[in-house]
């Protein structure tokens, strides 16, 4: 996403995220106009804006500020409840954002946002000069999937497949790499580890492609240095306790080298 902003010239002044989620009341000083964020459950930390940070997030946008809220993996949630919107405290400073990229497929390229009044002839312009439209006959199945129920029911499989998953990852997790903290895990698809020692997250991370096993390292994400990292995705993984195994095999080697 930075990519893109940065690709529309852009400036992204970075915004620190902790176990509170993004840290908004430090928003003020940064300048930015609008804000970018996935509160529900922020990427990759898999933390949730505390609700102190929301009301700071909201105070800032009272006083002009623009809120871009991405639900990201808002609906693929475990052990927590549901985290309500930011648009529905504040429709007329903050633009809602979706897609059904984690629940249908990401190639039916299907999103949606709810903006403010004020903003909608210009985000009607930019996407009509970026690809003419979405599908019609796609937009009308979604439709009638949420009307009747298909779609809710297809989420309630997903969970129980992805609950089950992530249980298994982090179980491999404890055995393979019992030093390594893990984070993000009450929802969402994907696991972040992070180490205490020093470590290049990018060498691990080739080692562990070396050995079949795609990971991202966490310090692609930084904007900010921190401890280095692993991002693990599990929603279409097969083989975990296998593939965690060669990650503890390539982490060995990382640190021997």
């Amino acid at each position: 996403m930075r990519q893109h902003l940065h690709h529309a010239r852009l400036h992204t002044p970075p915004l620190g995220v902790d176990e509170h989620g993004a840290r908004t009341q430090d928003l003020a000083a940064t300048g930015a106009p609008a804000v970018l964020l996935t509160p529900a459950h922020q990427f990759p930390t898999g933390t949730v804006l505390s609700g102190p940070r929301r009301r700071h997030l909201l105070t800032w946008a009272r006083q002009g500020g623009l809120v871009i809220e991405d639900d990201y993996d808002a609906e693929h949630r475990y052990d927590r409840a549901p985290v309500p919107a930011l648009h529905s405290l504040l429709p007329d400073q903050v633009c809602y954002t979706g897609s059904i990229s984690k629940l249908l497929a990401p190639a039916l390229r299907l999103g949606w946002i709810l903006a403010p009044a004020r903003h909608r002839n210009r985000l009607t312009e930019a996407k009509r000069f970026s690809d003419l439209g979405s599908p019609v006959l796609l937009q009308l199945v979604l439709a009638h999937l949420m009307e009747n129920g298909a779609l809710e029911r297809h989420l309630r499989t997903l969970r129980a497949r992805h609950r089950k998953r992530r249980d298994t990852l982090i179980r491999a997790l404890a055995t393979h790499l019992p030093h390594a903290h893990v984070h993000g895990a009450a929802a969402g698809l994907h696991l972040t580890l992070t180490f205490s020692t020093p470590l290049d997250d990018t060498a691990l991370a080739r080692a562990a492609l070396a050995r079949g096993v795609r990971t991202h390292p966490l310090s692609w994400h930084r904007q900010r240095p921190g401890p280095p990292g692993l991002v693990l995705g599990y929603a279409a993984a097969t083989g975990i306790p296998e593939a965690v195994a060669a990650l503890g095999r390539a982490l060995a080697h990382t640190q021997s080298t």
